[in-house]
């Protein structure tokens, strides 16, 4: 079987691309530069994954950044910014569990509007890249659309499959215990997990990984991202922000399990949020 030379390209790519991030101020760009001349005319996808506040948007500006300096332009789209609205959410958590008004989980996205978005990047039709407003959780306005070849589409739950259904019988935290004692909005997020958003993780040509050490470390690394909004009266409380965490516990513990055999590059961070490693080295 022939591989797909486009695809080769990319992880030559990322690794090196990668590699450069690691290097810091001494980035070695050689083989980047060379490869820059031979950028596939297909478009490609690049997958960003990993937990809330482990740094997906800080790593898709530097490598958008990076490139931009060889000459390669790349658009970036987030999975949140493609929340549906309160009132759209509001209508799915009448229809299905009353926990589904709160944005994050799937379930709580337009998937829609992003798969047929992603699907035509890959056909090679320019997108005017859509941008959520969390402050006042509405959408907000869309990018103006350029010629790039090459998306970074990142998210925290981007490439992960549904669980098992055994696994969702027992409660992780204390809003699973008090809020869904029966299972039944897990299981509406694991049905939605199922449904379209694995075929918009299909899109991707290659998947990043940002490994965070643990669920404290995660939840210490929003707290921060956090604080600049409180500064301004808008972010959450610290309570309110430990009770907004529970929602993401359980796909973001399962990441550890699914993602290490999943993901074609693993940046592993350490507890102060350092990038330490990267996963293949060669």
């Amino acid at each position: 079987m022939i591989e797909n030379t486009s695809n080769l390209w990319l992880d030559r790519w990322l690794f090196y691309s990668l590699k450069a991030q690691l290097a810091g101020s001494g980035l070695p760009l050689g083989h980047l530069k060379h490869l820059a001349q031979t950028l596939p005319t297909q478009p490609l996808i690049i997958g960003i994954s990993g937990a809330q506040g482990s740094g997906k948007s800080s790593l898709a500006a530097v490598l958008q950044q990076l490139w931009l300096t060889l000459g390669i332009q790349s658009d970036i789209v987030s999975l949140d910014d493609y929340y549906l609205e309160p009132a759209q959410r509001l209508e799915r958590s009448k229809l299905w569990h009353p926990l589904f008004a709160e944005r994050g989980v799937p379930g709580t996205h337009d998937t829609e509007l992003l798969l047929s978005q992603l699907q035509a990047f890959k056909r090679g039709e320019p997108q005017c890249w859509r941008r959520y407003d969390k402050a006042m959780d509405r959408a907000g306005f869309a990018l103006q659309a350029t010629a790039a070849r090459l998306l970074i589409f990142e998210g925290w739950c981007v490439g992960l499959k549904a669980q098992a259904d055994a696994a969702l019988i027992q409660s992780i935290n204390i809003l699973e215990q008090q809020q869904d004692p029966e299972a039944l909005w897990r299981r509406k997020v694991n049905q939605q997990l199922a449904g379209d958003y694995q075929q918009i993780w299909q899109t991707s040509d290659s998947l990043i990984w940002l490994n965070a050490p643990d669920w404290q470390a995660v939840c210490r690394w929003r707290a921060w991202q956090e604080q600049a909004l409180q500064l301004q009266g808008r972010g959450k409380s610290p309570a309110e922000l430990e009770h907004f965490m529970l929602y993401f516990q359980r796909l973001t513990q399962e990441s550890w399990r699914q993602l290490p055999h999943r993901a074609d590059f693993i940046l592993a961070l350490d507890q102060q949020h350092r990038c330490v490693s990267l996963t293949p080295d060669e």
